[in-house]
């Protein structure tokens, strides 16, 4: 990310655009006047549909990719346009959204949108701060101007931003409580990113307020969306305070794993008050001399995203309806078995720390029930458990912490009700690894067929 420090949850390492877009003109150019809990279920869905022996057998069912075109013909030509956007900037998560119940699919798609363009201003180096501040916060306001559009971009997701107004269009078409989430949200992130542009992140509170801003809010607005839907109970949207703690937990989870990647680009993102309790630059963490001083570091920061998991578990056993609980309960548990391999691990400072495939698959197997959610959850806090160690200085509150998790797991499991509406797991995630699969061959395919070619024609 650009600025001092700053990793937003929609700016997806692994994004990736699979087809050149020409994007459609746009009157005058960009005012004076500006990234699931995504991130991790984005990684762990690519790992599920990479090619293996498990997986080649996708040709077989490749029918199920003209059931997902068939089921575009009764859109409009630029909601397709948003499909297809979607696709490029998150090739494999964009299966999960797929999934999603009724109007609520198309919602979260143009949420995802808007808020990938707002990132892509952040993100851009070659802004120069007087124009980008600007527009960052006034970016919510791009949303009601038909034209609006910015073609100086150099970031590679620039054709969201290129042609937004074909984003902005369907953003309008969506219904009225739609609507005023995502303006809500996308105003409230933009501001926070422009708080961030030049701030390091300080003080640990100062990190919950940076990880609200660039995650929690997403959590937020998504738990809005839900309920405005009528998909869930209206409570789901109401607690804020629960639906920011699922974004945190994602983000946190995010910064930790990725210290090696970020440090080596000079970007900081772990909090200082952490840090320097261990060493005298960021960075030093990485030295060989420091792995002890390094690992109670990470202990600290992994301890700290781990008091976000009781909320998770209560957040989680509030939805009924079995998409949302899907989108939702994936990402998660990517998050727990990532803090679990995380944990007291060198690794995280001499490469990349991320969990198998073979894992990764498992877990979107398993995770359609809020029973096998407690296991897992169980399972990967166990884990952490056995790796405490006891000269650790977080082992205490670690403990504690470890605690509260079986605690809350052990009270919401025993509240469960007897119910039937979730759907068999094994015919929900292949249904979902089908539809991943499904999207990765489009992507491929158009990618060939289209070349460099204009949708807009399409």
């Amino acid at each position: 990310m650009a600025g001092a420090g700053y990793k937003c949850p929609v700016s997806l390492a692994v994004f990736k655009r699979s087809l050149s877009v020409a994007p459609r003109g746009c009157g005058g150019s960009a005012p004076r006047g500006l990234l699931p809990g995504w991130r991790l279920g984005e990684r762990g869905l690519q790992e599920a549909a990479r090619p293996s022996s498990a997986v080649r057998a996708a040709s077989l069912y490749r029918h199920s990719t003209f059931s997902c075109l068939s089921c575009q013909e009764s859109m409009s030509d630029s909601l397709r346009t948003c499909y297809l956007y979607l696709n490029q900037t998150s090739r494999s998560f964009a299966a999960v959204i797929q999934a999603l119940d009724g109007e609520l699919r198309h919602a979260v798609c143009i949420f995802y949108l808007v808020l990938r363009a707002l990132d892509t201003v952040e993100d851009d180096m070659t802004i120069p701060l007087d124009k980008k501040v600007p527009m960052l916060n006034n970016f919510h306001t791009f949303l009601y101007q038909d034209e609006w559009c910015f073609t100086e971009s150099q970031e590679k997701d620039r054709q969201v931003l290129e042609d937004f107004p074909t984003i902005s269009l369907e953003f309008r078409n969506l219904a009225q409580e739609y609507r005023d989430v995502i303006s809500d949200i996308c105003q409230r992130m933009g501001v926070g990113m422009a708080e961030f542009l030049e701030k390091k992140v300080g003080s640990m509170k100062e990190w919950d307020l940076y990880c609200h801003y660039v995650a929690g809010l997403v959590g937020i607005g998504l738990s809005q969306l839900f309920s405005a839907s009528q998909l869930e109970d209206p409570d789901v949207g109401r607690d804020t305070e629960m639906a920011n703690s699922m974004g945190l937990f994602l983000q946190k989870t995010n910064i930790i794993r990725d210290y090696l990647e970020d440090t080596q680009v000079a970007r900081a993102f772990w909090p200082q008050e952490a840090w320097s309790q261990f060493a005298g630059r960021l960075e030093d963490l990485a030295q060989p001399v420091k792995l002890e001083s390094a690992l109670s570091c990470l202990n600290l920061l992994v301890t700290d995203a781990l008091r976000h998991v009781p909320d998770v578990i209560a957040y989680l056993s509030r939805l009924r309806n079995q998409s949302v609980f899907n989108f939702c309960a994936i990402p998660q548990v990517m998050a727990i078995a990532t803090l679990s391999k995380c944990y007291n691990n060198p690794m995280v400072f001499q490469g990349v720390v991320k969990i198998r495939k073979g894992q990764a698959v498992t877990l979107m197997m398993e995770a359609t029930n809020m029973r096998a959610v407690h296991t897992i959850i169980s399972q990967h806090s166990q884990e952490i458990l056995q790796k405490v160690s006891l000269t650790d200085p977080s082992r205490d509150r670690t403990l504690h912490i470890l605690a509260l998790i079986r605690e809350k797991s052990a009270l919401s499991q025993s509240t469960l009700p007897s119910r039937t509406h979730h759907l068999s797991p094994m015919y929900l995630s292949a249904a979902m690894l089908l539809a991943a699969l499904s999207w990765q061959y489009l992507s491929t395919t158009a990618a060939q067929a289209q070349g460099t070619g204009n949708i807009q024609g399409q």
